[in-house]
């Protein structure tokens, strides 16, 4: 198994609450990842914050740290490594998956599984709110602020084909008819609790696998229950349980084409008795390899 690289991505500055910023440095800091940290084979690569400057906008800032992060996990492809990004507000997403798209080359494109309680795909003119973590799946499929569409190179860095949404209950009609335009699968709350999570989960995996480069996860912690999961910053009620997510995942451990692997939304200051850094520290557990 590929060793796994550790990338802080501690910017907030993409959400209304910036106490996600803090994530990764709580993260790296806290009792539930000690054993994670003495692993012989994971390695904390780098924590990269946003760098306000004066006059800078959020956008500029996010900008910059999704440039950034797009060396970085191509880096860590190169590497031979497995790179797991920790955030930080969900836009890191633009910088994680353009990365991985930068590492595969022109013409290939990751698939990718995406959950979370939100569909994130928001444009400048359609967002209600103005925050740059409602718009990171739309910039990935090509629409959106030409400098965000375009950190790490031009055009989409995803195709709708390969792309699937899971446990979305909370979005805008504008997002909805902009994913089903494209043809992104997406699985919201109602389907699951109708059919269940793993029949779901492993129809999503059949079809970003079918990507030819390989595929990745995109995990937002609010896709979870919040009264299990509390340290987020847009808690949606009627989540997912952990325990199923945490089983399905855990049999992508020696998946080879498993390319990258991102859990955002980790803000500290509202969690309560260290639940979510717990669950945050299990998800990336089991990624890391057996020795």
């Amino acid at each position: 198994m590929k060793p796994v690289h550790i990338i802080g991505a501690a910017s907030g500055v993409g959400a209304p609450d910036h106490g996600c910023a803090k994530g990764p440095w709580a993260l790296q800091h806290s009792h539930a990842f000690r054993h994670i940290a003495h692993h012989p084979r994971v390695t904390w690569r780098e924590t990269l914050y946003a760098r306000p400057s004066h006059g800078d906008t959020p956008l500029a800032q996010v900008h910059d740290l999704c440039e950034r992060l797009c060396a970085d996990v191509r880096g860590a492809l190169a590497d031979g490594a497995l790179p797991i990004v920790v955030g930080g507000d969900h836009s890191c997403a633009i910088g994680t998956w353009s990365g991985v798209h930068a590492f595969l080359g022109a013409g290939q494109a990751p698939g990718l599984l995406w959950l979370d309680a939100h569909m994130d795909s928001h444009t400048p003119e359609t967002t209600y709110s103005g925050a740059i973590h409602g718009m990171p799946l739309a910039c990935l499929l090509g629409v959106g602020d030409k400098r965000l569409v375009e950190v790490g190179g031009v055009g989409p860095k995803l195709r709708p084909e390969h792309t699937v949404l899971l446990g979305v209950r909370s979005y805008e009609p504008e997002e909805a008819e902009f994913l089903q335009r494209l043809g992104v699968r997406v699985m919201a709350a109602p389907e699951l609790s109708r059919r269940g999570f793993e029949t779901c989960f492993a129809e999503a995996l059949e079809i970003v696998r079918q990507a030819a480069g390989g595929f990745g996860i995109s995990i937002d912690l609010d896709v979870f229950e919040p009264r299990r999961v509390p340290g987020v910053g847009s808690a949606e009620p009627c989540g997912l349980q952990p325990e199923p997510v945490l089983a399905s995942i855990a049999r992508l451990r020696t998946a080879p084409n498993l390319l990258a692997v991102e859990i955002t939304e980790f803000n500290p200051g509202r969690d309560i008795e260290c639940r979510t850094a717990a669950l945050l520290s299990r998800l990336i557990a089991n990624f890391l390899p057996q020795d």
